[in-house]
């Protein structure tokens, strides 16, 4: 609180109440930056250049402006204060951690899939072989591209014995595994060899050192996490419907990502293979939605600079939904505004909750029902392309699936990624209970 008063009064003490009028300065330069992306991302040729210029040029210019009158470092003291103040709040009202379970056997006979693809090679480049099977597990290596065989491998190593089954690799693998385990009971294990890895972000593993994950087949815990479904699919991260399924989709985009967007949203926000979906999660109803992202929990914020795309927990119960809808530029600068009500906001009782800003949709809810004028739709499923009947229902399973990750672990989320509730955070701060 008090670092969120020093943001307020610094600017009021360098520049009275002209502070007001650089505020809605900068204000106006993020909002017209904005309308830059759009152009960017929606047209091609004069315009998108025109949009990058304009995306640069206006937080430049106000930047410039604030330096010429001497303001610059008042505007930069209050931004650090504001950031000190959301993160210090974000940490206070941060969700307890999820139970864990302490683990008093060690699986006999673990099962460890690896991908030797998968992060650019890291199986082979961490030795993560040689590793697990000193850990006394099995090994068995991913060959080929065939998706559709690896939930059949891991029903046979259960068939030969196997007490725990694990993956290294990416998250498409780690989910086709994780539902078999799941299916059967069994404790499963994440062992984080894929170029991103985000559900093994959200469990608090070390990506940067994969062979460190091997540590919970003798020394670990176990926690009941969620699994999401999309259909009949399972998937641990998220399931996009739109346009970034769309451009997933595209053959050029694995060898040519930044091209390929570029390339092909034009037409996918503006033009004539723009589809527009309509979605239904409890109450919560939206029509001519260009994207739309379904999430295996909810992120904790659609944007964090420090942990971008964190989930809290993974044992929520909840789907969490992002659906974005802009028809034009001046919409894509209302988007700076924040949070506020209107009638793209969700609101929800008992199985979902929800709030929104114009062209924005933010929801919770245990299932959704994804619609469009089409008998099908593309579905990017833990980043793998898959086309589906529609409509497409979404659903959580809670708990479905026990892991097992190592008892420390460094990167457990720590409130980065709660909305800071400021009324409730000045109870907090006067030493009022929750």
């Amino acid at each position: 609180m008090l670092a969120l008063a020093g943001s307020i009064v610094v600017p009021l003490v360098v520049a009275g109440l002209r502070s007001v009028l650089w505020a809605l300065a900068g204000v106006a330069a993020l909002a017209l930056a904005a309308v830059g992306m759009w152009w960017v991302l929606a047209h091609r040729g004069v315009v998108r250049v025109l949009g990058a210029v304009l995306s640069v040029a206006a937080p430049a210019a106000v930047l410039a402006l604030y330096a010429a009158y001497d303001m610059l470092w008042a505007a930069c003291v209050s931004l650090a204060l504001w950031v000190v103040a959301v993160t210090s709040a974000r940490t206070a009202l941060a969700p307890g951690r999820a139970p864990e379970r302490a683990v008093t056997e060690t699986p006999r006979h673990p099962w460890i899939l690896m991908n030797p693809r998968s992060g650019g090679g890291k199986v082979g480049r961490f030795h993560l072989v040689d590793k697990a099977r000193a850990a006394g597990a099995r090994v068995e290596l991913l060959e080929g591209h065939a998706h559709q065989d690896v939930a059949e491998l891991a029903r046979r190593a259960i068939s030969e014995g196997a007490d725990l089954l694990a993956v290294a690799g990416g998250d498409g693998t780690q989910a086709l595994v994780a539902e078999v385990a799941a299916h059967h009971g069994l404790p499963f294990a994440v062992i984080p060899a894929g170029t991103r890895n985000h559900f093994a972000l959200d469990l608090g593993l070390d990506r940067d050192d994969p062979a460190a994950a091997l540590e919970a087949l003798s020394d670990g815990v176990e926690l009941r996490v969620d699994l999401g479904y999309v259909a009949d699919r399972v998937f641990v991260n998220n399931a996009s419907f739109g346009t970034y399924a769309s451009v997933v989709a595209d053959p050029a985009y694995r060898d040519a990502k930044a091209q390929t967007i570029l390339r092909t949203l034009p037409g996918l926000l503006t033009g004539g293979e723009a589809t527009g979906l309509r979605m239904r999660a409890g109450p919560t109803r939206a029509e001519g939605l260009q994207a739309l992202l379904v999430s295996n929990d909810p992120y904790g914020r659609a944007v964090d600079a420090t942990r971008p795309g964190r989930r809290e927990r993974l044992d929520t119960g909840l789907l969490g939904v992002i659906g974005v809808r802009v028809a034009g530029a001046a919409q894509a600068a209302r988007l700076v505004r924040g949070p506020g009500s209107g009638p793209d906001s969700g609101s929800g009782s008992g199985s979902g909750s929800g709030s929104g800003v114009e062209g924005l949709i933010r929801v919770n809810a245990r299932e959704v029902v994804v619609e469009a004028d089409a008998d099908t739709l593309p579905v990017g499923i833990d980043g793998e392309h898959v086309v589906l009947p529609a409509p497409v229902v979404c659903r959580s399973a809670p708990g479905a699936l026990r892991v097992r990750v190592p008892r420390h672990r460094p990167g457990v989320p720590r409130g980065s990624g709660t909305t800071p509730d400021w009324p409730r955070v000045a109870r907090l701060a006067v030493g009022h209970p929750r």
